[in-house]
């Protein structure tokens, strides 16, 4: 299996064609830039791309750790490489620096961007397209590919004298590198098994003997052997079998495009079978996740009405921290947008010299140009969705700063801002994402019965979506016409109870608290899915949330709330729960809800003690079998290795949330095993999340989250899969995964499993 640790994918990451690239020769080279905060702090740093074509050095003056830490960043940190002034510091600066010699490194998570200023065109385009190639190739590797150069990296960096052999104690400051603690006794036999030159040094082939040794798999070999009639390689019957079992398209043909894909063994591959090694990259590839692949795509309808649809939103989109003193920028808009966002909100003050700024009014947060804003989402709005895009304003400007917003959303959004009802669609309903595919909708206020007299301003109050960052209701101002004019199917109006909703024109929503939003779900939650299958409504945080923190969306999903606004700049667990929801439908930012969530007549209750009528319990069961490479959590102690255990919890109405958690493994982030089998009785699955999620026990004080992954249960796919855990932020975290063996059964349809056969035997 990992005969390529050293050579393989690694190999050909490093060598071969990428030394042929021009940009890559530059980069390992080296390249003296100016790094660029601002007018008055500009410095020459030096970036060069370490040997194994995937990490960058950064020049610091810093010597702190927490600065020696960021010397260094993978390019799959990268969430995107912008050419030319794009920033907001450069765009300051656009009059004093070439556009031409510039370029922005954007991260992910919470590390700040880098503003680079190279002293010749030819180097900025050199590291725009290297880092922009890297990225995509290591993108485009197969799990094998990413655990080999993994592995390999480790290795480099364990050899301290780099003379290419590996004398004992380097590999246990190996094994301390890669997490894992082996018994002292276990690791030196394995050395010393491994040292056929009885040197006391592995060279290059017992290297890699050593990492075969510790890959090792024995709960795949397992399963392989299994099925397996001679426990040396599958027939393309017994493959099909296995795939049978998984759930799996398990005809002939299936198979033997499996065996043609992921077997290298050129004997067993033109004879169709597949040896242990072309059934371990089977199982560690994309194909075999627990995510369904059908639904990596646009796979629903997308042709309802825009009330049957969960909207992927987010609150105070502006600001990159808390809600009492961070900046306010365009980033956290294109950071949102990239992530599939579908809702961002815009709170928008009166600016100097006539130009409205957003920012969170009545607080320290600093203030963005409303046009800036502007441009930034017209650039980024449909990057990584096609689908609608609502902008939700929260407006507390002067008539003539609002005529100068409504003149911006006009002059740069051009054609995608939509600035009249569709043609031939009925007043009754909404339209779909499909209907308003490219287009950019104004939510906000709008006059009511003075849309002819073009003229005239009148008076708006507040609703409840428009607060301070203290909560203060803002007094009644005038709204403009032109402003009002691109409202059109998202008209904020104060909620005044389900009767007179009912009375409403669809293109009528309201906006709730998270407090009011619960009310409403506890004490009328039939009122309010039916409230919600004809009418949008957003949910925001409370506006005691100073540190932007967030409020569980499930209870708001549950009631059929559609856009369930979040600070997307706050990591936790709810922006885990936001991202599973909208994992499915390609990422597009729109999922459909549940048919009982859409019918006007619906009897569901989200706080019913059962699922109710057309709901049949389902019971859940997953067997955590074992992890792979899971990350060091405290990196600045090198004796510190992670105790893992894992979590899986259900995310549902009232009676279907629940946790349960293995047992601890001591010591081992590398392999861990536990063989734990949790259970779950789900009674309401079409609204229910799973959540894996691995911390690092800790005896004295609160454990560490290490990784997580959050998928909804109609996507969970049954047999034995890989979890890809993530990053707090979302971010993969490969090649850390869980093994795990998920089945599903429905009451009085009881299901017998080769888990339960192997567990038997």
């Amino acid at each position: 299996f990992v005969a390529g640790v050293i050579r393989g994918a690694a190999r050909n990451i490093q060598t071969g064609c990428l030394l042929d690239d021009e940009d890559v020769c530059v980069m390992l080279q080296g390249t003296r830039m100016v790094k660029v905060r601002s007018q008055r702090w500009q410095k020459h740093r030096c970036l060069r791309l370490l040997d194994d074509c995937v990490t960058v050095w950064c020049e610091s003056s810093k010597s702190s750790s927490k600065a020696r830490s960021r010397q260094t960043f993978c390019v799959t940190e990268v969430e995107c490489v912008r050419v030319g002034c794009q920033s907001e510091c450069l765009r300051r600066l656009v009059r004093s620096i070439p556009e031409d010699l510039c370029f922005t490194l954007v991260f992910r998570g919470g590390r700040k961007s880098l503003d680079l200023c190279c002293s010749s065109r030819e180097e900025a385009q050199c590291w725009v397209r290297g880092i922009r190639m890297l990225k995509d190739r290591i993108a485009n590797m197969s799990q094998k590919d990413k655990l080999d150069h993994w592995i390999r990296g480790y290795l480099r960096r364990a050899d301290l004298n780099q003379d290419g052999k590996m004398s004992y104690d380097e590999v246990k400051h190996l094994l301390h590198m890669i997490n894992i603690d082996l018994n002292e006794q276990y690791a030196y036999s394995l050395f010393k098994k491994c040292d056929r030159s009885c040197d006391n040094r592995l060279d290059h082939v017992e290297i890699e003997e050593f990492c075969r040794e510790l890959m090792r798999r024995p709960e795949l070999d397992a399963v392989f052997r299994h099925y397996s009639s001679n426990s040396c390689v599958l027939s393309t019957l017994e493959l099909r079998d296995f795939l049978g079992d998984q759930g799996e398209d398990a005809s002939l043909n299936h198979a033997k495009k499996l065996i043609l894909t992921y077997e290298l063994n050129d004997w067993a591959q033109k004879n169709l079978f597949m040896t242990q090694n072309g059934f371990t990259m089977y199982m560690l590839s994309h194909e075999n996740d627990v995510f369904n692949p059908d639904h990596t795509h646009v796979h629903q309808d997308m042709s309802r009405p825009l009330t049957q649809y969960y909207i992927s939103s987010s609150h105070n989109t502006y600001l990159t921290k808390d809600q009492v003193t961070s900046e306010s920028s365009t980033e956290p808009y294109i950071r949102a947008l990239n992530q599939g966002c579908r809702c961002v909100e815009l709170d928008c003050w009166d600016g100097d010299r006539g130009e409205p700024v957003i920012y969170h009014g009545r607080t320290l947060t600093s203030k963005v140009p409303f046009k800036e804003v502007i441009e930034t989402i017209g650039q980024y709005a449909f990057k990584v969705s096609p689908y609608p895009l609502i902008l939700s304003l929260e407006n507390h400007c002067s008539v003539e700063q609002q005529n100068v917003m409504a003149h911006h959303l006009r002059s740069i959004l051009g054609s995608a801002l939509l600035t009249q009802p569709l043609s031939d669609h009925p007043a009754t309903l909404l339209p779909s994402p499909e209907d308003l595919k490219g287009r950019i909708l104004v939510k906000g206020k709008k006059l009511i019965g003075q849309l002819g007299n073009t003229n005239s301003t009148a008076s708006f109050s507040s609703s409840s979506d428009e607060e301070t960052g203290c909560g203060n209701k803002i007094p009644s101002r005038k709204l403009s016409p032109e402003l009002s004019d691109l409202i059109i199917y998202c008209c904020s109006v104060p909620f005044h109870g389900f009767d007179a909703a009912s009375k409403t024109p669809v293109t009528h929503m309201s906006s709730f608290s998270e407090s009011e939003a619960l009310r409403h779900i506890k004490d009328s939650g039939k009122l309010f899915v039916r409230f919600n299958s004809s009418h949008l409504s957003r949910i925001y945080p409370s506006g005691q949330r100073l540190q932007s923190s967030n409020y569980d969306p499930q209870d708001m999903w549950n009631g059929g709330c559609q856009m369930v606004a979040l600070n997307f700049q706050t990591p936790g667990e709810q922006m885990d729960l936001n991202r599973g929801r909208f994992l499915p439908n390609g990422r597009c930012g729109y999922v459909l809800k549940p048919d009982f969530l859409c019918q006007h007549n619906s009897h569901f209750n989200p706080e019913s003690t059962g699922g109710g009528p057309g709901h049949v319990p389902t019971q859940l069961t997953i067997k955590v079998i074992s992890a792979q490479q899971l990350p060091k959590i405290n990196t600045n102690k090198s004796s510190s290795i992670v105790d893992p255990q894992v979590w899986v919890e259900v995310h549902g109405v009232a009676i279907d949330k629940a946790r349960a958690k293995t047992h601890r493994i001591n010591n081992n982030g590398f392999n861990p095993r536990w063989d734990s089998t949790l259970s779950f009785q789900v009674q309401v699955p079409e609204l229910a999340l799973v959540r894996f999620m691995v911390e690092d026990h800790d005896h004295t004080s609160k454990n560490d989250f290490v990784g997580q992954f959050t998928i909804p249960f109609t996507s969970l796919r049954t047999g034995y899969r890989h979890v890809h855990l993530l990053n707090a932020d979302g971010s993969s975290l490969s090649p850390a995964s869980l093994f795990v063996h998920v089945k599903v059964a429905r009451r009085g349809i009881p299901i017998k499993t080769v888990s339960e056969r192997l567990t038997n035997a």
